[in-house]
């Protein structure tokens, strides 16, 4: 009788499951949830290196990944720009297309092809105001022709309604809500294919870069 109870018990639970995955799936679409063992979340990630080997040996799996957000964060000057373009010419040697959104406005090109960039192949864009470095990061990807994105940097990304804002106005929490929909617009491009961030207001003694790889099921 215990048997036939516990019998009944995994078959409820077995039951409810099915009905609960249904339902998501129904609420949010397929894939919404999978099943680790039947192969369908099961993915190669593919990587490109940093062009630094002491780097992609201490990220595990040779370098960044690609179809992922990747935010590079560290003190002024320490190498965070330096880093991106090394990428932007490993991405280059694979075939692939960049494209570097400079919001700095600060983008030496002779630099950058000194660390091997194919500068007449990458595309540069220096936006006049953070909502307009979103749109166009957002344009881009929607293309499906780029593999690599830069934003340089997240810091930089100044609303629009605080350079058109009087001196001395208060805007609290207005760049983080620029970057937190940035994050939000590239998870909806890569459909669960983001890494996630913890997207925060500035530090001021901190800067940071950040590298998208737009990708999909076959790894652009």
């Amino acid at each position: 009788e215990s048997k036939k109870g516990s019998s009944g018990l995994t078959a409820e639970k077995s039951k409810a499951l099915a009905a609960a995955l249904a339902q998501i799936e129904k609420q949010f679409g397929k894939g919404s949830v999978m099943r680790l063992g039947a192969g369908e979340a099961v993915e190669d990630i593919q990587v490109v290196s940093t062009g630094s080997l002491g780097l992609d040996i201490a990220l595990g799996v040779g370098g960044l990944p690609r179809g992922r957000v990747v935010e590079i964060y560290g003190p002024e000057s320490s190498g965070k720009t330096t880093l991106t373009l090394q990428v932007v010419a490993e991405m280059q040697k694979l075939g692939g297309t960049a494209a570097f959104i400079d919001a700095e406005h600060a983008l030496d090109i002779q630099y950058a092809g000194k660390l091997g960039v194919n500068v007449s192949d990458l595309l540069v864009s220096q936006p006049d105001t953070g909502e307009q470095a979103l749109e166009i990061a957002d344009a881009l990807v929607r293309s499906g022709s780029i593999d690599m994105i830069v934003i340089d940097s997240v810091a930089a990304l100044v609303p629009k309604a605080e350079i058109e804002g009087e001196m001395g106005d208060s805007l609290p929490g207005l760049q983080a809500r620029l970057n937190v929909a940035g994050a939000a617009q590239a998870d909806r491009h890569d459909q669960a294919h983001e890494l996630p961030r913890d997207l925060h207001q500035p530090d001021p003694h901190e800067d940071r870069r950040d590298v998208r790889q737009p990708g999909n099921h076959h790894g652009r």
